[in-house]
């Protein structure tokens, strides 16, 4: 947060019985534009300053296209929304087509390619994913130096381990486990930076909503250079494939055995889950499917599944899979709505269990947000 300009008092200095007059004050410091403000009804104001500029733009998550700001005097460009549903919303300008931060605003979502600003709308009561006055786990984050996936710098590869609280790493009860993926251009603490997968399990823990579980969050590229190509490589079959294909052998050669190692996790296909958004619901469809005598739960949030085939499920054996669920969902105005419709119409033809969800929202957060509140409480039941 900004800090605020002091006005320092002006001192009187006496020499004998004459008064010196005071010096003036400083120049007051230039005006700056505040963080957005949400207001009690829930709309929200964003402010930017920028004198020179013709025209400036929000792009807020969840709106198609970016708002015009009004332009008022010296500069300062606002834009006042209508009331907005309680979420965590992510957000940047444009200023004359350019993308710019809010440089005001220490919420920052960050990711590996793009950084952008968030705004926290809070809910009456508070929402799942916001912080409150209730028992909170913990989040670790482990480090290792992978022989699989390709393209990091001196092959360190990392993930996050969000345990319950109370969690005791000597008790004989052992902890269910989800391994939970991030999509596209996240880091591996997207689903704990952004998403904030750590408070929504408190709060459905506190709330015996969901049972006590850890949580994995590993860094979902087979090879790093799939994300740092652009978006190009989603067109490609055959790349897509590499790095779904290496970020499996990792995850289940590397950070699923590290785990099992080093935390108090319960082991089989009834006490195991894999989730995970965008590309990483492609990762949990295909590396799930293939391996249901691993994954007893699997979890699919607007998965990026429109290059999926058939023949990438060659290790699903409908006839023995026994899932206990396999949940697909996607928002009604996300561009991969209709691949994940396909997907879910293919498995239910092969017969197999699919839940099928469909929620309002585009490919974004306030969607994954509310995927994960509704997930969460059905495994390991």
């Amino acid at each position: 947060m900004r800090s605020l300009s002091c006005l320092l008092a002006a001192t009187l200095v006496f020499s004998g019985y004459a008064q010196k007059p005071a010096p003036p004050p400083p120049a007051p410091p230039p005006a700056i534009a505040p963080d957005p403000v949400v207001h009690p009804d829930r709309s929200v104001t964003f402010t930017f300053t920028d004198a020179t500029a013709h025209e400036v733009t929000v792009a807020l998550e969840g709106v198609a296209k970016p708002i015009p700001m009004e332009r008022g005097k010296s500069g300062v460009w606002t834009l006042s929304t209508g009331p907005l549903a309680p979420e965590i919303y992510g957000y940047h300008f444009f200023v004359d087509g350019e993308y710019t931060l809010d440089a005001h605003n220490v919420l920052l979502k960050s990711g590996i390619s793009t950084t952008g600003n968030g705004v926290l709308v809070p809910g009456t009561p508070p929402e799942p994913w916001e912080s409150t006055a209730i028992p909170h786990g913990e989040v670790h984050q482990e480090r290792f130096t992978t022989q699989v996936a390709q393209g990091l710098a001196r092959d360190q590869d990392d993930f996050f381990v969000y345990t319950p609280p109370g969690y005791d790493a000597r008790s004989p009860v052992k902890y269910p486990v989800l391994y939970l993926l991030h999509g596209w251009g996240d880091t591996a603490g997207g689903w704990t930076g952004i998403g904030q997968a750590n408070f929504i399990l408190d709060t459905l823990i506190a709330t015996g909503k969901a049972k006590p579980m850890i949580v994995v969050m590993p860094l979902g590229y087979g090879d790093l250079g799939f994300e740092l190509k652009g978006w190009g490589e989603w067109q490609i079959a055959s790349e897509i494939d590499r790095n779904t294909s290496l970020f499996e052998r990792s995850l289940l050669t590397e950070v699923k055995p590290a785990v099992e190692r080093e935390y108090n996790v319960a082991t089989g296909r009834e006490n195991t889950a894999i989730a995970g958004l965008s590309m990483g619901g492609l990762e949990a469809l295909s590396v799930g499917l293939n391996h249901t005598g691993t994954f007893g739960y699997i979890g699919g949030f607007s998965g990026a599944v429109h290059m999926l085939k058939p023949a990438n499920l060659s290790g699903l054996d409908p006839k023995t899979a026994d899932l206990k669920l396999l949940w697909i969902a996607c928002g009604t105005e996300d561009g991969l709505i209709v691949p994940n419709r396909k997907l879910s119409a293919y498995l239910k033809g092969e017969g197999l269990p699919v839940t099928e969800i469909e929620t309002p929202g585009m490919h974004t957060w306030t969607v994954w947000r509310d995927n994960l509140v509704h997930f969460m409480p059905l495994l390991f039941r």
